[in-house]
């Protein structure tokens, strides 16, 4: 099952624009495997919808997940740039810096920043 956590990408953003983000812990049910991953689509007006469609797809491959918090990131792909910032009003602030390192080991010629 430990595998099924490896084929779960670290990060699926949206390409370009401003939208909302979630911070979430997939880890193998019954077991101690887990990891952390960030999520984010401008189709989500509220932070709980990302965690509505993460959630379902996970259980599917035998993951339990958790919402550690959300925030915004703003990506322009012409500049390399992303920006994360901002909180979930349901969910809290996620852990930006942790949010940054993720994206880092994706988008490894951005520039990246939280505020």
């Amino acid at each position: 099952m430990a595998d099924a956590l490896s084929k779960v990408p670290d990060v699926d953003i949206d390409p370009e624009g401003k939208f909302k983000y979630i911070l979430v812990n997939i880890k193998v049910k019954g077991g101690t495997e887990q990891k952390v991953i960030v999520r984010g689509t401008k189709t989500a007006e509220y932070h709980n919808h990302i965690f509505e469609k993460v959630n379902p797809a996970m259980e599917a491959l035998g993951l339990e997940c958790s919402c550690l918090g959300g925030g915004k990131i703003e990506h322009n792909n012409t500049e390399k740039k992303l920006r994360v910032f901002g909180e979930s009003t349901g969910y809290g602030k996620a852990d930006h810096a942790l949010t940054v390192e993720k994206l880092k080991s994706v988008f490894k010629d951005y520039e990246i920043t939280m505020e």
